[in-house]
């Protein structure tokens, strides 16, 4: 069966492009979530050419089994035109060859039959749409999700809906945006600045080998105070950037997924300590239900919701 013909009760096809990873998966439509055996992950080159990393998306696509539905979800890191599906990668240290590339056109005739439609959706956003459907925010009525990375990924969502354009949240609904100590809140709150921080502080020679920001977390909590402090600051910041709009969104939760939410009592605690300039102090911080599964749960959703095409 190709996916065209695929019925109602098919699996949903979805991919999740990270920057040093895509996977796939078929998303059960009547439990929401992946099928196991389905779930495909490949490393990926986001320094690539763009033939070279639209070649390994669609390649991990076509690893799924056939017989799923023909339109597929996307996650996909931004800039990026999502109702078009054109990458505005640029200055921003991943996927420069996809700068104004046609990545629906390049997909598309890559996954031939297998895709009659592709429905794109920001990374972020799918983390916060699958923890809505099946983690931490599922109940929320207005949640705020976060991913630690590389950087700080957002998702502003309102009964379900992810909300860009509103008064009510940073702009674009991103909080990489927003300013912190003068600068980029990426500046203060990212792998590179924790690195950074702890290099200072540390007062590392030239030439010396830098921790990552795993090492750092495990000195912080074998009780190294300069590794501790590069959390504290970090994610104190992030606390204090973002209390304002989680008033102003009046959301009843934050949810905080990402390789960094590993460190968890670290990003937790120091998180929290920056929250009582909120007027919402009390609303609950907590960890991604299914930090794995969610994106792949999330892109499902999209492109079941996705209208039909005018």
């Amino acid at each position: 069966m190709t996916a065209a013909a695929a019925g109602p009760a098919a699996p949903v096809p979805v991919l999740e492009v990270g920057g040093t990873h895509v996977t796939a998966a078929l998303v059960a439509p009547d439990t929401g979530r992946p099928v196991p055996s389905s779930v495909i992950r490949r490393p990926l080159d986001s320094h690539g050419t763009a033939d070279g990393i639209l070649d390994t998306v669609a390649r991990t696509g076509l690893e799924l089994p056939a017989g799923h539905r023909p339109c597929w979800g996307v996650a996909v890191p931004g800039p990026f035109d999502y109702d078009n599906g054109i990458g505005h990668y640029v200055g921003v240290g991943k996927f420069e060859s996809l700068s104004g590339a046609d990545v629906a056109a390049g997909l598309h005739r890559r996954l031939g039959d297998r895709a009659e439609r592709l429905c794109f959706l920001n990374d972020a956003d799918a983390f916060g749409l699958g923890e809505y459907r099946a983690g931490a925010a599922a109940g929320h009525d207005r949640a705020v999700c976060l991913t630690l990375g590389t950087g700080v990924g957002s998702s502003f969502l309102e009964r379900g809906r992810p909300v860009h354009d509103d008064p009510r949240v940073p702009p674009e609904g991103f909080v990489h945006h927003l300013i912190a100590h003068g600068g980029p809140l990426e500046d203060a709150v990212s792998r590179r600045a924790i690195r950074a921080r702890y290099t200072r502080r540390a007062a590392l020679p030239d030439g010396a080998e830098v921790p990552d920001v795993r090492e750092i977390a495990a000195r912080a909590q074998d009780g190294d105070p300069v590794a501790a402090e590069a959390f504290e600051y970090a994610f104190g910041t992030l606390g204090q950037v973002l209390a304002p709009w989680i008033d102003r969104f009046e959301a009843t939760c934050v949810v905080i997924g990402g390789s960094m939410a590993r460190s968890w009592e670290l990003v937790r605690t120091a998180f929290t300590d920056g929250l009582p300039a909120a007027n919402r102090a009390a609303v609950s911080v907590l960890p991604a239900g299914h930090p794995e599964e969610a994106p792949l749960i999330g892109a499902a959703q999209w492109a079941q919701d996705a209208p039909d095409p005018a």
